[in-house]
Formats: structure tokens, C-alpha cells, sequence
């Protein structure tokens, strides 16, 4: 079997610091936000996972269509002997990559999670003992120290994950991206694109209550990690469409005037009845809109896949 390598870039209680710091800074301001990376603990995961597979939530069957059926053709325009995957989770979607990189000789998984890298690591090295495996347990949207691995290499950011980004570090997040790339090298970006508002809607608020349950569970992690009092049943989960900024809001709001007490932090936080506090931005783009800020990183389009329905793309790009 091959080596499997696992780097930690990250300080063991990098984690709880990155927790303390995100609720401190926004549970006091207005209006009041919560990043949704805080959504995946392992029980938010696997609500997650029943989201994928919810009729409304349409992204991640769009994207593996695409990964299917161009797999192929993304491996020989890339030529990758390297694929690195940003936010890999389970690397479940990868192994359509994988199967269609047969000249592939390393994978470079990256994650936050060591359970979620050593979990997936395992299972790819079973089904492919040739493959070369370094997993970096690090946060992708700060600076990345890559390993030594051969080229062309391939930067997979996929499940339209990007658009978790507000526009200002979507543009550090992509600068990062390119100076990772050298010549021959490239990034493949998946991106949900605009809809009908209805669809876009249903997406994030499914009849059977799944992404509420989701949305809320950022309440319980609070909760149990910095000994917080917050009621999920005091809140109620919402989805909107924001026209101009082109972009889903997932809000908790509150249904009640309350008062939330976070000993962890020596914080206390209160509610008026009807006031918001926003987990997630999800964006949806244009393939012209994408162009435009692959170019102002420092990144040219090059390819531009899309689902039957048109509704996600996959896009590759090169560095200028």
C-alpha cells in the first residue's frame, strides 16, 4: 500500500479559538451572524448528507451529473498527475476524478477535520493502494503550504462551497488560490448558478424540515462547546432571495424577546422578538460573473461545464 501522510498546519485548539472568536464577534454586532462552517459538527453532517438527497436540494446531484459525464474530459485537459481537493469532507465526489486521472500519482485531500481525512484516506487507499495520499489538516481560506507533489496539478474547490464567501474573500480566497498554481496547473471551481427564485427557495427550506434542522444546529454546537443557553425551539429557520446581491440568506429568527447567556465567552446576548441573525450566504453566479473574478485573481476560463438543467457549473482556469 502507499503512504499515507497527514500534516497538521493548524494548532491543536485552533478549532475552539476559531469558535470563540467567530461568536464573539458576531453575536455583538447588528446585525448579528454566525458563520456556517459551525453547522458541521458530526451531527450537522449528517443532516447535511440527508439534505443532499432531499427532491428540492438539487446542487449536489447537478454537480456529480457534470463529474460523470465529464470527468474524462477535465482529466485530459488537466493532465493532472496531482489532485488537491479544498474542504475534501468524505472526498465522496472525488472519486469520479479519481477514476478518470489514470496517470495520477498523489491526492492531497484538505480539511479542517483529521476524523474526516483519516476516514476518507482509508477508504481510498483500500480501492486505489497506488495512490499517493498527503492529507493537510488546515483551513483552506487562510494561507496554504502545499506539498511537494508532482505537476500539473489540479485545485479542486467543488459543491459550489465558494459561494459560503462574501465578494471581498471571494477575491482573497482566489488570489490565494493562483499563488498556489504554476505553469500547467490549474483550478476547477464548482459554482450553483442564478434561478428561478421558487427553486432557489425550496432548495434551502425543504418541505420536510431538514436544513431547518440543519440551520438550528449551529444553536446546539454553541450550546455544548461554550456552555451557551440557546434555545433551537425559541428560534424559527429562514430562507430568502436577495435579488440585488444575487445570493440565499439562511437566518435563525428570533421567536421571542430573549436574553441568551454564553459563560464560555462571559458574553450575554440579547434578542428582540422578530430579529434575525443571518448563518449562511449562499451565492449564486453567472458564467460572465465568474470570468470576471477568475481575471481579477489572476485567472483565465478556460472551460465551462454545466448539468443538462443548466443549473451548476463546473469551470476550469489557469493562471494568467
Amino acid at each position: 500500500m502507499s503512504p499515507f501522510l497527514l500534516t497538521r498546519t493548524l494548532p491543536v485548539d485552533a478549532t475552539d479559538a476559531a469558535l470563540r472568536a467567530d461568536v464573539l464577534h458576531g453575536l455583538t454586532r447588528h446585525p448579528k451572524t454566525l458563520p456556517p462552517k459551525w453547522f458541521y459538527d458530526a451531527h450537522g453532517s449528517e443532516l447535511f448528507e440527508e439534505i443532499t438527497r432531499l427532491p428540492e436540494y438539487y446542487p449536489t446531484r447537478a454537480e456529480r451529473e457534470i463529474l460523470v459525464a465529464r470527468a474524462p474530459e477535465i482529466a485530459a485537459v488537466s493532465g493532472a498527475k496531482t489532485l488537491i481537493e479544498l474542504g475534501s469532507g468524505s472526498s465522496e465526489k472525488t472519486r469520479h476524478l479519481l477514476d478518470a486521472l489514470p496517470g495520477l500519482h498523489s491526492y492531497v485531500p484538505v480539511d479542517v477535520s483529521e476524523s474526516a481525512l483519516r476516514g476518507a484516506a482509508e477508504a481510498l487507499l483500500v480501492e486505489r493502494p497506488d495512490l499517493s495520499v498527503h492529507a493537510l489538516i488546515a483551513d483552506f481560506t487562510g494561507e496554504l503550504v502545499l506539498p511537494d507533489t508532482p505537476g500539473p496539478r489540479l485545485v479542486a474547490f467543488l459543491g459550489g462551497t465558494i459561494g459560503n464567501l462574501l465578494p471581498d474573500e471571494r477575491a482573497v480566497f482566489l488570489k490565494s488560490v493562483r499563488s498556489l498554481l504554476s505553469p500547467g496547473d490549474a483550478l476547477l471551481l464548482g459554482t450553483d448558478l442564478v434561478k428561478g427564485e421558487e427553486v432557489l427557495v425550496a432548495a434551502y427550506d425543504d418541505a420536510a424540515g431538514v436544513t431547518a434542522a440543519f440551520n438550528k444546529n449551529v444553536l446546539t454546537v454553541v450550546d455544548r462547546e461554550l456552555g451557551a443557553d440557546f434555545d433551537p425551539a425559541d428560534f424559527d429557520h429562514v430562507a430568502l432571495w436577495d435579488r440585488r446581491q444575487e445570493w440565499i440568506e439562511m437566518r435563525l429568527r428570533a421567536g421571542r424577546a430573549l436574553t441568551v447567556k454564553i459563560p464560555g465567552l462571559d458574553l450575554v446576548v440579547p434578542f428582540e422578538a422578530g430579529e434575525d441573525m443571518r448563518t449562511e450566504v449562499s451565492a449564486k453566479f453567472r458564467k460572465e460573473g465568474i470570468r470576471g473574478e477568475l481575471a481579477t485573481a489572476g485567472l483565465r476560463l478556460t472551460q465551462w461545464w454545466t448539468d443538462s438543467a443548466d443549473r451548476f457549473a463546473l469551470s476550469l482556469a489557469t493562471a494568467v
